[in-house]
């Protein structure tokens, strides 16, 4: 039987509990960081902790393409035409997605290497890998159907 990979499993790295699984999970995690994260032997020698150096990375990039996506207008509004700004917007937009996609995947990575195991949840049902992490928040944050906030 194959092993079960959750919604959002990065591409190329193995299933956890193969063979090839911690190799394949720390040559992804090491493209995901900065290039100067390859000189640190301890990061190959313990994934767990490369895992958790790139969670923090990708945390503040996500929150650094937040802030620059706010502040774009005002920043940029003076020196840029409006295309120019539109296509800034767009870049941040499409490079958060991306970034938030990754995130997801790291902490896949990360449960695996600390011994989880993953089986099909309900919740895996198409659709929902899809959401930003906007979108997620707000979701989470909604009240419970039939419920109204506390004003």
């Amino acid at each position: 039987m194959a092993a079960y990979l959750p919604p959002g499993w990065p591409t190329g790295v193995h299933p956890p509990g193969s063979q090839e699984f911690e190799r394949t999970a720390v040559a992804w995690l090491l493209d995901v960081v900065p290039p100067d994260y390859r000189l640190y032997g301890v990061l190959r020698r313990h994934p767990v902790a490369l895992a958790t150096l790139a969670r923090h990375h990708l945390a503040a990039c996500i929150e650094g393409a937040r802030q620059g996506y706010r502040t774009a207008r005002a920043e940029l509004g003076d020196a840029l035409p409006v295309h120019g700004l539109d296509a800034v917007l767009a870049a941040y937009r499409s490079e958060g997605s991306r970034l938030v996609t990754t995130a997801r995947a790291v902490d896949l990575v990360a449960r695996a290497l600390r011994g989880e195991v993953f089986t099909p949840q309900l919740r895996d049902a198409p659709g929902q890998q899809g959401q930003s992490l906007d979108q997620q928040e707000r979701q989470d944050k909604a009240p419970a159907p039939g419920r109204q906030r506390a004003r």
